[in-house]
């Protein structure tokens, strides 16, 4: 087998195991048992547990840095919510592994980068000129959506991106 597709098979089994069991439950022995291979096959791909998590939470990120740093200030803004929402729907077990274990935050700068995330989005909803009381609709707003696209992952997405739209629409004071 290909090492690439070996590489995908055991970041696909990591995840799964992180989300159910947390990262730090979840042994390098116990993820290999489950892909039928040795330890040492699974250090030829991945250096060492936080090697594996940075592979799993990278795409996320690159995926968001992208999506930021691609969408122009005053276009709009129920469509970027629309769009944002499915951006963090496709990277929901990323999100609820780290949910379920805020240390993975520290295999990555990802807190940062998320509160830096946050705050671009913002700009691109309602400008850079804002109230105390925009920034906190638009924080509910955000923050809002990515908790349906956690507690919800378990429905389609075309269950909860519509409600979850509106209401973060409805926080932001859109029409």
């Amino acid at each position: 087998m290909p090492p690439s597709d070996t590489k995908s098979r055991i970041q696909a089994v990591a995840r799964e195991l992180f989300v159910q069991q947390g990262v730090q439950n979840t042994s390098l022995r116990e993820i290999s048992e489950r892909l039928g291979i040795t330890k040492p096959a699974l250090y030829y791909h991945f250096s060492s547990r936080e090697d594996l998590v940075r592979s799993i939470v990278q795409p996320m990120i690159e995926d968001v840095e992208r999506f930021v740093s691609t969408r122009e200030p005053g276009g709009d803004a129920r469509e970027l919510l629309e769009d944002y929402f499915e951006l963090i729907w496709r990277h929901r077990e990323v999100t609820l592994m780290i949910v379920r274990e805020m240390a993975t935050l520290g295999y990555t700068d990802l807190g940062q980068r998320m509160f830096d995330w946050r705050r671009r989005l913002i700009v691109l909803l309602l400008g850079p000129d804002l109230t105390q009381a925009q920034h906190i609709r638009a924080t509910v707003a955000l923050g809002g959506m990515a908790d349906c696209t956690v507690e919800y992952a378990h429905l389609p997405m075309e269950e909860v991106k519509p409600t979850a739209v509106e209401a973060a629409a409805a926080a932001l004071g859109l029409s």
